[in-house]
């Protein structure tokens, strides 16, 4: 049976009568477009409705994370979330405006070094997931150490995803065709993208300033946290940390020298936000409890002793 017949059959229990000819089919015509522009129209289904089935969406290997000690939702009492959770209260106190600290775009924050191999973006990463498994918290990480990438290889992701570079390089790409969305809820990635001869110098680029720009006050509610270059290996590291609203600096005990931190950072701004992580660290630092990470925060060269764990 036709749509055009049942409508005429519709009409014919409303009124009692079947209506005739020509005069009948215009008036069944007229009940079906009533009927189409009446009914309710269900919203088209989106791959969001469908993580699994989006392009964009990636399983990060949680339980690999775990073994080679990393934070998971799974083990939110870990002795490693513990320590990241000394690590971002003064971090999400001032997003919440009751730190100490006042700045622009103070929900872009930036993890970098003096040198490498201080264990940066470890930490890094570490800081992002601990972030996301804040229930009011959404977390960009943003893999910016392009020359190196480390970051994809940890999460145990491909390494020719396209990303960051991509992005500065092609003003077709959109941050929706790059951005992952996870398994972790609230957390997405933003991979380093290809192998790039320019990829350091893309990071200083006018395309990189106003790209940090609009994700802090187009997603003001939302975490970004990036993997930086380390400081006195790349001028690009400093020119991204002169745009960052706080920095974290990582310091590796028993390695890292002196001179190296110092050099490092008289190369931030005198106004800008720091906090320093002390990792790899085999001594005490906490009553009751034997963290790897000890806390500083200060302004540009000032530098206060380890935050207590509490």
């Amino acid at each position: 049976m036709s749509i055009i017949e049942k409508a005429v059959g519709k009409l014919e229990r409303e009124n009692g009568a079947r209506p005739e000819g020509k005069e009948g089919k215009e008036v069944a015509e007229s009940l079906v477009a009533r009927d189409e522009q009446a009914a309710p129209i269900e919203p088209p289904k989106t791959t969001e409705d469908f993580p699994s089935a989006n392009p964009q969406y990636v399983e990060l290997p949680l339980e690999k994370l775990a073994e080679i000690g990393m934070i998971t939702p799974d083990k939110p009492r870990s002795q490693i979330a513990e320590e990241f959770r000394i690590i971002k209260r003064p971090l999400l106190q001032n997003l919440a405006g009751d730190g100490a600290a006042v700045a622009e775009n103070i929900n872009l924050i930036m993890v970098t070094s003096a040198l490498a191999g201080e264990g940066k973006t470890f930490s890094a990463i570490n800081l992002a997931i601990s972030m996301a498994m804040e229930q009011d918290k959404t977390v960009l990480f943003v893999d910016a150490d392009v020359s190196k990438a480390t970051a994809a290889t940890l999460l145990g992701l491909s390494s020719k995803r396209p990303g960051l570079i991509d992005l500065l390089e092609d003003p077709a790409i959109e941050m929706r065709d790059v951005m992952l969305h996870t398994n972790i809820p609230n957390l997405r990635i933003l991979t380093a993208g290809r192998l790039h001869d320019r990829a350091t110098e893309l990071l200083a680029s006018e395309a990189m300033h106003r790209l940090m720009l609009d994700l802090s006050r187009r997603y003001p509610d939302r975490v970004i946290v990036f993997d930086s270059p380390p400081l006195l290996q790349s001028t690009e590291a400093v020119v991204l940390a002169n745009l960052m609203g706080q920095v974290v600096f990582i310091v590796a005990a028993e390695q890292t020298g002196q001179g190296a931190v110092l050099e490092a950072v008289h190369l931030l701004k005198k106004e800008q936000v720091v906090g320093m992580v002390l990792n790899k660290s085999k001594r005490r630092i906490s009553t009751g409890y034997g963290y790897g990470y000890g806390y500083g925060y200060g302004y540009g060269n000032t530098r206060v002793e380890p935050a207590e764990a509490g």
